[in-house]
């Protein structure tokens, strides 16, 4: 038997876009002789749909674009993820697996397992199905299987736990194998755990196990693909592609040939299309899931060129970056907004980077003559303007001006505040937190020196004619530059400390003495920037998109009340 995993990047809600991905992967499997195509979890409506699924209508559009695909393919089984409506308690939509076989849909298998963590509220949307799915086909039975059905919250940190087990209830039902359909969101070392899942699973129930991963990007959230099959010995194949569309197609052997604890149907397979083995790389893999966040934003809301204000430091040079091998060096408007206060270095390092990425436009704008018009006519109406008043002022002029340049071309603009700015609230709103996205915040300061090295090594890889982000903006102190001989450090700990103070109380949720001891930083040190963390939140619920690339994104994943109080220690 040959099956057909069909890795696609589906736009969420585009039932008719996504319908035809779906049947030209069908058509090429069918080409390669697969009797078998299983999709991603939700690909006929892209995932995840959020509110859009309540809306009238999206259920039958998806019942329709289904009937028109079986028909279509009436020599095949597809195994398509999907949304339908239902009649039972709780919520009238399920998350669902349609079966398509001889020209119609032949039954559903229903998601049981429903997150309602991080990123997920999938119970605010779907009745949990209520029972098991095995098919038949080619001599093998088939369970099918929904993302969370199989990870079982086990691949994130999280203390939610189910009180059933879907792939024991396949087991138990008769299955030889496992068909899982999946769209789990990137998030560094995941990937990881996943596998470990799967090779558990598949040696514990002596099953193998083929998971269809969705890929692409859906607003804040990555999806890296990589799709695979693990062998009843628990042999993980890495057969698709990762941060790209991918049509894997498997050769299985029977089900007589395997033998207890044999490595039989996956490892023997005939792979097509297959990618090279994945060798881990935390830095490689965070850019390139940044990477994707970005060209899925533009690409699916139709745009193509950025803008990005450039300041000759570390944020806006890695942002640059990014953006340019998303969308391409020559989609992206760099601009200079220089004050009194900015340094000729700054400058240059400004003017080096474009060089070096060949930036389609770099724009010079000072802000210094609109920066003393405006503290004139403040400090006439206030009698004094001064200190961090004055300070901000100069950044929200930078703000202006870099959206007046999007309204001007139509281009977005790309935010360059790191997770550690929009924690402590660093970053100034109406400011340097302006644009459509923060490409980086979810990156911690000292993740972003980490990348930018990690990129500077690997320039030839990444396709550059040169290492793109000049030394001086890695190797200076960093500064804001609205005040003379100002460095982060006038009024933040050292990076290093802060950001595992940062790492304590957003990504474990810890408190400040256990934070206090492992960091082996003063409690009060400690304390001070947790409150200042807590206070920044009314900052972060006006934040540009973050594109998630670690376990606690701030965003939709982390929903901290603003008017509230917490005793710290």
């Amino acid at each position: 038997m040959r099956i057909a995993l069909a890795q696609l990047d589906p736009i969420v809600g585009d039932v008719v876009g996504n319908q035809q991905l779906i049947m030209d992967a069908a058509e090429k499997a069918r080409a390669r002789g697969a009797t078998l195509v299983l999709t991603g979890e939700m690909a006929l409506l892209g995932y995840p749909p959020r509110d859009l699924v309540l809306r009238e209508g999206v259920a039958a559009a998806c019942d329709r674009a289904l009937m028109e695909i079986a028909q279509k393919f009436p020599d095949m089984t597809l195994i398509i993820g999907t949304v339908r409506s239902v009649q039972r308690d709780g919520r009238g939509l399920a998350n669902s697996l349609a079966v398509c076989r001889g020209g119609v849909v032949t039954q559903y298998y229903d998601k049981q397992l429903l997150p309602t963590y991080d990123v997920f509220d999938e119970d605010r949307y779907f009745s949990p199905g209520t029972g098991t799915v095995v098919i038949d086909h080619g001599g093998e039975k088939c369970g099918l299987l929904i993302c969370e059905d199989i990870w079982g919250a086990d691949d994130v940190a999280t203390s939610r736990h189910y009180s059933i087990d879907p792939v024991a209830q396949s087991v138990k039902a008769g299955a030889t194998a496992l068909l899982v359909a999946s769209a789990s969101p990137f998030v560094l070392g995941k990937r990881a755990r996943q596998h470990a899942r799967l090779r558990q699973l598949a040696q514990k129930y002596s099953l193998p196990i083929y998971s269809c991963q969705q890929v692409g990007a859906n607003d804040d959230l990555v999806f890296d693909g990589g799709s695979v099959g693990v062998t009843c010995a628990g042999v993980i194949m890495h057969m698709g592609k990762l941060f790209q569309p991918d049509l894997i197609t498997i050769d299985l052997d029977v089900p007589g040939a395997r033998k207890s604890g044999a490595d039989t149907t996956a490892q023997r397979a005939s792979v097509s299309g297959a990618a090279t083995a994945h060798v881990p790389c935390a830095h490689g893999d965070l850019t390139h899931a940044i990477v994707a966040g970005i060209s899925g934003y533009f690409a699916k809301t139709k745009h193509t060129k950025a803008t990005i204000g450039l300041s000759g430091g570390i944020d806006s040079a890695l942002v640059a970056t990014l953006a340019a091998l998303a969308l391409g060096a020559q989609n992206i408007t760099g601009i200079m907004m220089p004050s009194k206060y900015s340094s000729g270095g700054s400058v240059d390092d400004a003017k080096e980077l474009a060089r070096r990425l060949n930036l389609g436009r770099l724009l010079t704008l000072p802000i210094d003559q609109a920066h003393e018009l405006m503290a004139q006519k403040l400090r006439a109406g206030l009698g004094a303007f001064q200190g961090l008043a004055d300070e901000n002022l100069q950044s929200r002029l930078r703000g202006l001006t870099s959206m007046s340049v999007s309204n001007a071309d139509g281009s977005l603009v790309l935010a360059t505040g790191n997770k550690s700015e929009l924690a402590t609230g660093y970053a100034t709103l109406y400011g340097d937190m302006v644009g459509a996205v923060a490409p980086i915040g979810d990156l911690l300061k000292t993740q972003v020196y980490a990348i930018s090295n990690w990129i500077n090594a690997h320039f030839a890889q990444l396709g550059f004619a040169c290492a793109p982000i000049p030394e001086a903006s890695i190797t200076k102190a960093p500064s804001a530059e609205l005040r003379p001989n100002q460095t982060d450090q006038d009024s933040l700990p050292p990076y290093a400390d802060l950001d595992s103070i940062v790492t304590g109380w957003i990504e474990h949720e810890g408190d400040v003495p256990a934070i206090a001891l492992a960091t082996k930083l003063d409690l009060k040190l400690v304390e001070r920037w947790c409150l200042a963390i807590d206070r920044a939140q009314f900052k972060r619920d006006q934040s540009p998109l973050v594109i998630k690339v670690g376990a606690r994104t701030f965003g939709r994943g982390r929903p901290m009340p603003i008017a509230a109080r917490w005793r710290l220690a």
